[in-house]
């Protein structure tokens, strides 16, 4: 028996999350993504999320390992982001990390792509309120939590 081999685009809807779950991610930033798909040969045909994670559907060619450019994506991406928005990610993330060490990725084979994309697309982005605005919402849980024990021994 004789195999011959298949030389078709991979097809895989991705997931990241910034890091702590940090609401960092805005608008501006998605040309980045973009951008960082071209420089590996990848195509970004669907993105979208909220302020802390992010939704692509990437088609990248069968000679790229998906391991491979997951991480370039996330490195590389995390650095873009950095260079080019330093106050505003200073403001929700520190150190070097910008996305969760985790990632989804699933193989998009059988599924129809249009069903994909439209979930993708149908990511709602919504306003920050303060309950669900990471800076405000670290304060407002502390304003709730009950006051703590006090005597010696306790902050």
């Amino acid at each position: 028996m004789r195999f011959t081999p298949c030389a078709s685009p991979c097809r895989y809807p991705l997931g990241y999350v910034t890091k702590y779950r940090r609401g960092a991610f805005t608008d501006p930033m998605r040309q980045i993504m973009a951008e960082v798909c071209d420089k590996f040969g990848a195509t970004l045909t669907e993105f979208n999320g909220e302020t802390d994670h992010v939704h692509l559907l990437i088609h990248y060619p069968p000679t790229v390992q998906l391991s491979t450019l997951v991480t370039s994506l996330e490195g590389v991406s995390a650095r873009y982001l950095r260079q080019e928005f330093p106050d505003h990610v200073r403001k929700y993330l520190w150190r070097n990390h910008f996305w969760s060490p985790s990632y989804f990725a699933a193989s998009a084979g059988g599924r129809p792509l249009a069903i994909i994309a439209e979930y993708i697309t149908n990511q709602k982005r919504p306003e920050p309120t303060p309950e669900t605005d990471p800076a405000t919402r670290d304060r407002a849980v502390q304003n709730q939590l009950p006051p703590g024990p006090e005597g010696p021994g306790f902050l």
